[in-house]
């Protein structure tokens, strides 16, 4: 039998997750955390995943970080079966605000963002909670048209019940907020517009989610979050809250540390699977993985693993993960992007030759270069090298030919070590260091070789 299907398209009843970024700054380490923690949530359950925009907030959000976004968890190898913007959403919201009005589940209130702020100063003064005192509610329909026609025009407030919110956390256990604990949250601005809260709690009710996983930075914001799904007569999902991440000093990471958003750790060179290893890491009592693919991490993916200590981001543990993984990579995961490069005769011979000896991708541009494009020798010991050259094959250098060959220039010459080998680097490669002789031979050939080894550029 065919599953029913939510009004927006998924399979009832399928674990779906949602991550929801706002397009207000760049992505940061910690965003992408949390978006790849749903997203493996989601996939070892063989679930959905919803992209969700929350661009209602006209104010502070930037249409064109929108495309940035997609591009930087694409670039982290996320995807996902669903995309909303909740900008294009504003009938829905509409319409779900129409039906607590019409329940009495919301009042109007007039206080301009001045006064709600003067009086949460003077809560907090007093040693009270800066919790909204229900002014509006009280107001009778003469004091409501005085301060309408002063030009006033309402924001909305959700009417919270007077009895406890209770719910079992994923990852934090059993929470509990009384209802003096919590303000009565604003659904609608008075520019007509649908507040985070609000639109979030329509959109998980209209897109089915099931599950909530985010920072426990909204641990509050889940208590007025049911409240207002059970006030629109949704089913509430589970929800599951994570220790926010710290960075190496121990603070809060921030979206404006530009060090730490995926946009500049991508310039810089890291790993994508490398950062995804050790995000998924974070946290857990595992170490981070070296992976070949997204998909490797899903095998002993379990949300329990997660404690509830903040852990923190250590820039140079991910560096020096994300070089074993670059090492790791297998010729047909990077073949792609050795094409992107514009390396398309690269083969397989040259990536394992080479690989070993990276600490970013870019470098293999370098030592391409070395092997396809002229280079002028290094020559340090003329006579050493000649007698190399004497010494060369007359066939093809294969790999078992080159390390045969170094192995009788060893014996004739007597040298081993650095007196073998730099001279014989100097002069083929430039540097002192680098790949293996015995594989960066072939890919060099015979001709190449011997012009080098006599100064000559080639």
């Amino acid at each position: 039998m065919t599953p029913p299907r939510s009004r927006n398209g998924r399979p009832a009843l399928t674990t779906t997750v949602r991550f929801a970024p706002s397009p207000t700054g760049r992505l940061h380490v910690g965003n992408a955390r949390t978006a790849l923690i749903n997203w493996l949530f989601a996939r070892s359950r063989s679930g959905w995943v919803l992209l969700r925009i929350d661009d209602t907030d006209l104010a502070r959000s930037d249409p064109t970080l929108i495309p940035v976004i997609d591009a930087d968890l694409r670039w982290l190898g996320l995807d996902w079966d669903l995309v909303a913007r909740q900008s294009e959403r504003l009938d829905d919201y509409d319409q779900a605000f129409e039906r607590l009005r019409a329940a009495g589940r919301v009042y109007a209130c007039y206080e301009t963002s001045e006064e709600l702020d003067a009086a949460r100063r003077q809560a907090r003064a007093a040693g009270r909670p800066p919790l909204y005192d229900r002014t509006g509610l009280r107001l009778g329909a003469a004091e409501r048209a005085r301060l309408e026609a002063e030009g006033r025009r309402p924001h909305w407030r959700f009417a919270l019940p007077d009895d406890p919110v209770r719910f079992a956390d994923l990852i934090q256990g059993e929470k509990r907020f009384s209802a003096g604990a919590l303000s009565d949250p604003v659904v609608r601005r008075a520019d007509g517009s649908p507040t985070f809260l609000f639109a979030s709690a329509v959109d998980d009710a209209a897109f089915g989610i099931t599950h909530v996983v985010r920072g426990e930075d909204h641990v509050t914001n889940t208590a007025v979050q049911i409240r207002l799904m059970q006030g629109l007569d949704a089913a509430v999902p589970a929800f599951a809250h994570l220790p926010l991440l710290l960075d190496a000093a121990g603070a809060p990471l921030s979206k404006r540390l530009g060090s730490l958003d995926l946009g500049a750790l991508q310039a810089e060179g890291v790993e994508p699977l490398a950062l995804a290893s050790y995000l998924a890491a974070l946290g857990t009592a595992l170490a981070p993985r070296t992976i070949v693919a997204l998909g490797d991490l899903l095998g002993d993916f379990r949300l329990e693993a997660y404690g509830r200590a903040s852990p923190r981001f250590d820039p140079g543990a991910l560096e020096r993960h994300s070089v074993e993984t670059l090492r790791a990579l297998p010729y047909a995961t990077v073949r792609p992007r050795l094409v992107a490069s514009g390396l398309t005769e690269a083969g397989e011979d040259f990536w394992l030759a080479v690989r070993p000896n990276l600490g970013r991708f870019a470098e293999v541009a370098h030592w391409w270069a070395v092997c396809r494009a002229a280079l002028v020798p290094v020559v340090e010991d003329p006579d050493y090298l000649e007698q190399a050259a004497s010494l060369l094959p007359d066939r093809d250098l294969d790999r078992p030919a080159a390390e045969a060959w170094i192995d009788r220039l060893k014996h004739a010459t007597g040298r081993k070590g650095r007196a073998l080998y730099r001279p014989l680097r100097l002069a083929l490669t430039g540097r002192e260091h680098g790949p293996a002789l015995g594989h960066l031979l072939p890919i060099l050939g015979r001709e190449r070789v011997l012009a080098r080894l006599r100064g000559q550029t080639a």
